[in-house]
């Protein structure tokens, strides 16, 4: 079973939960997401695997996971990043943020997110569990994308863009 940390809006732990219990109850909790960009400035997107439990088959940021109960968030990103896309690189801390998103399916993603990012010309090498593919895309590019399609894209990743974009 994999649980995750259960927080308060100033991200003070209160306790862990079953995932899918979480995000069946709204329950908030700490996460983690990774923007990595390429020597370019473009961003590493992923499209989401088709079998995920919600947003399935949406366009993405480079990673995204829970902690575990006792894992640094930094430690949680660096995982994350090499078990979904198969790359490690330096990650730096840049802002967190809370947002709710409710899915079609009944679950909800309540979430104090801890965003970081990285700078890396790697290939990925894909888990096919999570990710079902991957694209550099300019942030000109991206923008346009997302106000003609902005259903293509996760909640969270519409939301913590703005953050992103000046970062480059």
């Amino acid at each position: 079973m994999e649980y995750v940390v259960l927080v308060d809006e100033r991200d003070r732990e209160t306790g862990k939960m079953e995932k899918m219990q979480a995000h069946i109850e709204g329950r908030l909790h700490r996460a983690i997401s990774v923007f990595v960009f390429n020597s370019k400035g473009e961003f590493l997107l992923q499209r989401r695997a088709y079998t995920k439990y919600h947003s399935a088959g949406l366009w993405t940021n480079t990673c995204c996971s829970h902690p575990r109960p006792g894992e640094e968030t930094a430690a949680a990103a660096t995982r994350r990043l090499m078990e979904e896309m198969g790359i490690a690189c330096p990650l730096k801390p840049i802002h967190s943020f809370i947002y709710r998103a409710e899915f079609d399916n009944g679950l909800v993603e309540h979430e104090f997110d801890h965003v970081f990012v990285g700078v890396t010309d790697m290939e990925p090498v894909l888990n096919p569990t999570e990710v079902a593919e991957w694209k550099y895309i300019s942030r000109q590019e991206l923008l346009a994308d997302m106000q003609d399609h902005p259903m293509n894209y996760t909640p969270w990743f519409r939301i913590c863009l703005n953050e992103i974009s000046s970062f480059r």
